[in-house]
Formats: C-alpha cells, structure tokens, sequence
C-alpha cells in the first residue's frame, strides 16, 4: 500500500481508503493475541490438505502434530516430512490424548459423519467448505458441536482476507450508504488437470460443481454483509469440459432486506476473482491478483459521492492461517468469539443448497431457514 508522505514536515497523507485500510489492521491485531497452542489433527492429505500442513507450520497458535490419511504410500513419507504422527483412520487420530481439535479437508460426503464423530469424541473441529451440500446434514453438524460443547469453524478464508475486512467495515460504518447489490465471480480452472472420476466433479459429491468450489466463497462473503436470503435463480451448464457437476454456474440471490447478489463461478478458464459492493454513497471492488493457493495480494478500488475515484494495492496476506487462528482463540474461549456465526455458516449452506435446487430445476427457490440453533439451546 503506497503512502505519500510530506517533504516539509514528514507528515503522513492518506487516502479515505488507505485510512480504512489502516484502521482496519489496527483494530484487527489477531497477531498479537497471543493464545496458548491448540494441537490439530489434519484430516485428509489431498491438494489441499498439504497446503494447510504448510501454511500452519509457521502459527504461533496453531501446532500441527499429526495427520490421517488412508493412502499410506501419500500420508506416510508426508508425516515423516514434516515430523507429525500418520493415522490411517480419523478414530485413530481422535484416541490421541494430544490432538485437542481436527481440521477437515475431506471429500463432502464425509464431512457430516466425520464432524459428529470428532465432537462425540471432545475434539473441535475446523471443516473445509461447504459444511455440507444441504441444510439438514449442517444442522446435524453444529447439533452434534453444540451438545457436545466442542467449537465449529469453517474454511471461509476469505472473510479474512484484508480487502474483504475492509469492504465489511465500510459497509458496518455506513461509508457506502444503504447497500444496493453485491456482485462476484470467482473462477479458475485447476479442475482440468483433474482425473474424470474425481468427486469434485461429481454432481453427487459436488452438487453444482463451480458454485460448490469457488462461488460459495462469494455466496458467504454477501451472506455476511446481507444476511439471510429469501430467494434464489440459478443456471449451471457444462459448456467447455466433461465436468458432470458443470462447468459454468451463475446465481441471482434476493435477500431479506432486499439487497440483492449477483454470483458467478466458473471451471474452465483461468483464474479470476472480483467482489463487489455497491451502495447508496458509493461502492468498493476487490480484485485478487492470484489464487489464494498462492497469493499475491489484491487491487481495491472505491467510488464515493463526491470524491474521486481511488485505487490502492493490498499487500500479500495469509488469510487461510489467520482463520485457522482465529478458530484457535475460539477453541481457548468460547464459539462466539469466532468470526463466523453457526447462523452463517447454517444460512450459506441454505442458500448453497438452494442455488443447486434452482439450478436443476429452473424454478425460483425459497431458501429453507434454519431453526436448530433454537432448539438446541432452549
């Protein structure tokens, strides 16, 4: 982030932008909470699996101390690698008296079962995206944490990305006025180097495949800004690839209070991600310059009423460590203090389930609201 700054006096001149952007990572110092380590399991050592192996090595937090991995020939050398304890079974990992919690980068279909096993055994648990492909399976889910007093977190790293801190400040500060639209494509095509019978290209296992991969980042980040939502239209189509589960998938989202979003993803053409706020007072567009597998930090521009038009670059963060951390410091407290609500994370995999029943069957769909939270507590 460039800063200009005076000649005569040395004084520092910022932008409204660069203001936010400051005042923002003053307000958010997660680096310097420091809490006691929270010992972790990583369960399942696919693609991603060993990038959050090696993004966690650096944590202050954060230890990871073992891994399961069914594919001895893949998990075994890893472990030896990287110095942590092999299991070939996840039962194996949760009868370590030393792994307190579990992260989840498992196919979809296990993450329900896997997450109810950890919690009956005291283990809290961090699950990949989505939580699961429909409502009833995640209510089962954050039941199971609930009852059994483990914490839940959720691989919604983007909500921790700085631009993306940014732009929900701006919207929580009423800089942008009454919010108007949101809209987001986030798109790459790693799926193509992928072996045809791979589950993320199942319409099964990934339901509608580009919405499930990348665009229900985006259908999470709208989501927190504004809130639960009413109504659904989607498309999915498979116009350039094989891919059963799709290839090009858009969705059109009304919310409660009226604000409406506007979703793309896609699987066959190179990476590209935008997000984008508009209000009232003026709006906010946040340009990834990479995929988060290897991140290089982001362009932000923003128009307000009466000011000209700025642009500042975002320098590179680690986003997918700082959520991990922040489940950490939820882990040695309590579930309110992470980030992310079990109301959010119950209303994106509505809302992800319903753009999957839009989608197959071209009909307006009315996201179910979930009442599980009541239940449980009361």
């Amino acid at each position: 982030m460039s800063i200009e700054r005076g000649s005569a006096d040395n004084s520092v001149h910022l932008n409204t932008m660069q203001r936010s952007s400051l005042n923002l990572e003053v307000s958010c110092p997660h680096s310097l909470l420091e809490v006691e380590m929270v010992n972790i399991a990583v369960v399942g050592l696919g693609w991603w699996g060993k990038i959050m192996v090696n993004t966690l090595a650096g944590s202050s937090s954060v230890r990871v101390v073992a891994a399961v991995e069914p594919n001895a020939e893949l998990g075994a050398p890893l472990c030896k690698e990287g110095g942590i304890r092999h299991y070939a079974q996840l039962s194996d990992a949760l009868q370590d008296p030393e792994v307190e919690a579990v992260i989840l980068t498992t196919p979809n279909r296990f993450h329900e079962e896997q997450i109810v096993e950890a919690a009956q055994a005291g283990k809290h648990v961090l699950c990949e995206k989505p939580l699961a492909l429909g409502l009833a399976s995640a209510e089962r889910a954050v039941e199971a944490c609930l009852r059994s007093g483990v914490r839940l977190g959720i691989g919604h790293e983007r909500r921790f990305e700085p631009p993306m801190k940014m732009v929900r400040q701006l919207v929580a500060d009423g800089a942008l006025g009454q919010v108007l639209q949101i809209e987001g494509n986030f798109s790459q095509n790693k799926f193509l180097a992928l072996a045809p019978d791979n589950w993320r290209l199942s319409v099964q296992e990934a339901g509608c495949g580009p919405m499930t991969a990348t665009g229900i980042h985006l259908l999470d980040l709208a989501g927190s800004i504004a809130g639960a939502a009413r109504a659904v239209r989607a498309t999915a189509y498979n116009l350039a690839t094989g891919f059963e589960s799709g290839d090009s998938a858009s969705a059109h989202v009304v919310f409660d209070n009226g604000v409406t979003a506007t979703i793309n993803a896609m699987l066959s053409t190179p990476f590209y991600s935008r997000f984008a706020v508009f209000g009232s007072r003026g709006w906010i567009e946040v340009r990834d310059k990479s995929h988060v597998e290897s991140p290089s930090g982001w362009i932000v521009t923003r128009s307000t009423t009466g000011d000209e038009t700025e642009t500042i670059d975002i320098p590179v963060a680690t986003p997918v460590r700082e959520n991990v951390e922040a489940f950490a410091r939820a882990v040695r407290g309590k579930q309110s203090d992470y980030p992310v609500s079990l109301q959010e994370m119950l209303n994106t995999t509505s809302l992800l389930e319903s753009v999957f029943e839009a989608a197959r069957t071209g009909s307006l769909v009315v996201p179910r609201k979930s009442d599980v939270l009541a239940r449980v507590r009361t």
